[in-house]
């Protein structure tokens, strides 16, 4: 019994403190922005959320997110909603998505990407796909006076690349996006 108490205990500081402390002082040394939370920091100072994490921008003027999984962008309750595509009541929600989307675009013909209307896995997803992006440029033209030109040229100049360039698709961080738009409207 005291051999598996002394195991016990001796398994508990090193992986209870040891191992803890240790990586969190080599993340700290290496990756400190990423260690930190990736905060969204203003010019004064203010945290504004995360890189990582979706966050609620409203209003005409900014770039949306995919919706949420749940009713609001809540990082304590994330995860995929587990609807069935079949469900009567998700598909109703889709389509009113789609139908907000095609309406802010003045376009009723619009092919509506799937990830301005679907909510992601985790729920809190920042990243958007390159046409889910476009789409939302003629919104944020009529509401900032910036010329569709010159936010699609926005949208390419943020927008991340395949990983490893080989995986997955092209695709803009709404997070990072809504920032360059934001100094975007400060210099003007």
């Amino acid at each position: 019994m005291r051999q598996a108490l002394g195991l016990s205990l001796v398994l508990w500081v090193l992986t209870g403190l040891v191992y803890p402390v240790a990586t969190s002082i080599v993340a700290q040394a290496l990756f400190p922005h990423q260690a930190n939370g990736s905060l969204i920091v203003g010019a004064d100072g203010t945290v504004r959320g995360s890189y990582r994490i979706a966050q609620p921008y409203t209003g005409d003027g900014w770039f949306h997110p995919r919706p949420p999984a749940g009713d609001a962008y809540d990082p304590l309750r994330t995860g995929g909603t587990n609807l069935a595509v079949a469900r009567p009541d998700y598909q109703a929600k889709v389509l009113r998505r789609m139908d907000v989307v095609r309406k802010e675009a003045d376009d009723p013909a619009l092919s509506v990407p799937a990830d301005l209307v679907t909510a992601s896995g985790s729920g809190l997803d920042p990243e958007l796909s390159l046409p889910a992006a476009r789409a939302q440029v003629p919104r944020i033209s009529r509401a900032t006076g910036i010329p569709a030109s010159e936010l699609r040229a926005l949208i390419d100049r943020v927008a991340l690349p395949r990983e490893l360039g080989l995986f997955g698709e092209p695709r803009v961080n709404v997070n990072l996006l809504n920032e360059a738009l934001r100094e975007l409207l400060v210099g003007r």
